[in-house]
């Protein structure tokens, strides 16, 4: 097969047209019949990996529906986008999950949001809309406004839940109220101790931010909601959108620029992954290790509160970019920040890494097989523990990261030990990069100028967040606003691996198995426990599992 990114373009002409949207990212428009053979050779074939479908309602540009299933070919170093259109009348196109399992949330959400039918696809359900949603209402199309939604469409007298006989009594509080933690809901299966299938339901929180930027925001509005995509890590987002916007209107961002994108980038990877020892440590018991480990990060936090003004959520990017410099003082502490948290997290992790009873809690336990993992796509730390070695930042290089020497920590076992040392390395190479960006940062302009954005030009953001790769697709519209945007998170891809990990495994290394992907739901406070011998069902927090309380 093909290798090099010349021989993998002249086999993809012979599907379709070919077109380079920007940098090292191409979209080739297939019919419809040639969707799933081309994505099994992306994937399969070309050991590229599947990461995202995106729905859009292109009726006003060219009168179809599309989608845009997107991979990433890192040996090659470049995206490729396989585009294809629906008739508007039946919209209806081949899925592709019955090839890359992976795909299933996907093609489910755009059938969710714009009504395209995914044939033959193994479960076309609902994913996101709730089971009381009116049919034949699909919220991402153009002709669905926001206030049709708000007051004609979702009037509380016009909605009638469909309820199956057998769910009318089962009254879920715990996950689902909305003064807890964000409500995602977990179901185990077990005989006795042992967990025999697990199910997941989500979304229960979905806020709608893609409708809201593609009607009411205007193009440099989108990065501050795009940095509260999540809790933690949301500056990767508000990166990853702006370099869409960038990629798609040919702007030049100043290196300076990118650096200060790429410190910020890395203290928040240090910032988010100690936060995950913390919780980790916390769910296995050892609250020392979780205190200890908070404390360092403390001082990440105030870094980022000096560089930044605030301690999360910067507001440091526009689209061409960044609003506020660093200057030598900042430079000069910040790198006298680095050496105190170098010194003291390799004084702490390294000695609690080694307890063993860390290790009995975490080795040989959540195993994800290499196949597994590809079959599902998943990514960041997640694959990395699996022997994938998959890395943005290495392979699909931007803002700074072309300019930098580092290493992609790679395990082989699969299993939650190994998500922890992939996590233990990347925050020792993320303390090296930052002091690489310091050093070496150059000095120049903050803003690019004449930034004008050309309307209905698709742009993709590639970031790698913590929790692994963020993907942003945009289509621009007109009058300063975007006509398309679909951001993808990486646990998005991560979650569905959770049922893979957990069946086999006792129930009390279900926190740490979950826990073990830093599932962005916040916190994954409770579960249902269906014993399948017995016929009873337990709500119970995660936390009274890991302690041994199931009983």
């Amino acid at each position: 097969m093909p290798t090099s990114i010349y021989e993998v373009l002249e086999l993809m002409r012979k599907y379709g047209r070919i077109e380079k949207i920007h940098k090292d990212t191409y979209i080739v428009e297939v019919k419809a019949d040639k969707v799933k053979d081309v994505c099994s050779i992306l994937h399969w074939k070309l050991g590229g990996h599947f990461s995202v479908t995106v729905g859009s309602d292109e009726r006003l540009i060219n009168g179809y529906f599309a989608i845009y299933h997107v991979f990433l070919l890192d040996e090659q170093k470049i995206s490729i986008i396989v585009h294809t259109k629906a008739n508007p009348a039946i919209p209806k196109i081949p899925s592709i999950t019955t090839i890359i399992p992976g795909a299933n949330w996907h093609e489910r959400e755009a059938h969710d949001f714009f009504g395209i039918v995914f044939e033959n696809h193994p479960n076309l359900e609902r994913l996101i809309l709730p089971y009381d949603w009116p049919e034949k209402v699909y919220p991402l199309r153009k002709d669905v406004s926001i206030e049709e939604l708000r007051f004609k469409i979702l009037k509380p007298e016009t909605v009638k839940a469909k309820v199956k006989p057998e769910e009318e009594y089962i009254v879920p509080i715990g996950p689902y109220h909305p003064a807890l933690h964000e409500p995602e809901y977990f179901e185990l299966y077990v005989e006795g101790e042992r967990i025999v299938d697990a199910k997941y339901k989500g979304f229960h929180v979905h806020r709608g931010i893609e409708k809201v930027a593609e009607e009411r925001l205007t193009i440099n509005q989108i990065p501050f909601i795009a940095e509260r995509i999540c809790g933690i890590c949301g500056y990767t987002h508000n990166v990853a959108y702006c370099q869409a916007v960038e990629y798609a209107a040919n702007i030049d961002v100043p290196l300076r620029a990118k650096y200060i994108r790429s410190i910020l980038l890395e203290i928040e990877r240090i910032h988010s992954h100690l936060l995950w020892f913390g919780v980790l440590f916390h769910l296995l018991g050892f609250d020392t290790g979780f205190m200890m480990t908070w404390l360092v990060r403390e001082k990440i936090m105030d870094l980022a509160e000096i560089l930044t003004g605030n301690r999360k959520n910067y507001g440091m990017n526009l689209v061409g970019g960044v609003r506020r410099d660093i200057n030598e003082g900042k430079i000069k502490l910040s790198l006298e920040t680095l050496d105190y948290v170098e010194y003291k997290l390799r004084n702490i992790l390294s000695k609690m890494l080694k307890l063993k009873e860390i290790m009995s809690r975490t080795k040989e336990i959540g195993l994800l097989s290499r196949e597994e993992a590809r079959k599902l796509s998943v990514v960041g730390p997640v694959a990395r523990a699996s022997g994938i070695s998959t890395d943005v930042r290495k392979y699909h290089p931007y803002a700074a990261y072309g300019e930098l020497e580092f290493k992609v920590p790679v395990y082989d076992a699969g299993d939650v030990y190994s998500r922890v040392l992939v996590r233990y390395d990347e925050i020792f190479e993320s303390i090296s990069m930052l002091k690489q960006l310091l050093k070496n940062i150059p000095k120049g302009d903050l803003m690019a100028e004449n930034v004008e954005v050309p309307e209905y030009r698709k742009g993709l953001g590639l970031t790698e967040a913590p929790r692994g790769e963020n993907v942003h697709l945009v289509i621009t519209g007109r009058e300063n606003k975007v006509y398309r945007w679909r951001p993808r998170a990486p646990s998005y891809n991560n979650v569905p691996s959770t049922l893979v990990m957990l069946k086999g495994e006792n129930l009390a290394d279900a926190p740490a198995i979950i826990a073990s992907i830093d599932p962005c739901f916040s916190c994954t406070d409770h579960v249902v426990v269906v014993d399948v011998k017995r016929g009873t069902r337990r709500t119970l927090r995660l936390k009274e599992i890991s302690r041994g309380r199931a009983r």
